[in-house]
């Protein structure tokens, strides 16, 4: 079983948001999911990017793999915190 850190897309039609989630990678895109570990609302000026460190940190050292748009999410969101 391999662990991802995706997104789950949650909204009205034409009008998402994303929650960040660890989910088996065999679970449907928004289906079950392990722990919500993040936020993200690109609707917003700027697009709201959230996350819980802790947990973050947590999970890619157990192993768990983002994918490529959370990758990209999470170095916009350690730059701009910087």
């Amino acid at each position: 079983m391999a662990v991802k850190i995706r997104l789950a897309r949650h909204g009205s039609k034409k009008k998402p948001f994303y929650r960040v989630v660890v989910a088996n990678s065999e679970s449907p895109r928004d289906g079950r999911y392990i722990e919500q570990i993040g936020l993200y609302d690109p609707r917003r000026a700027p697009a709201v990017i959230e996350f819980k460190a802790d947990k973050l940190a947590a999970w890619l050292s157990k192993g768990a793999r983002p994918t490529q748009t959370v990758a990209q999410l999470i170095r916009r969101a350690t730059s701009a915190a910087s």
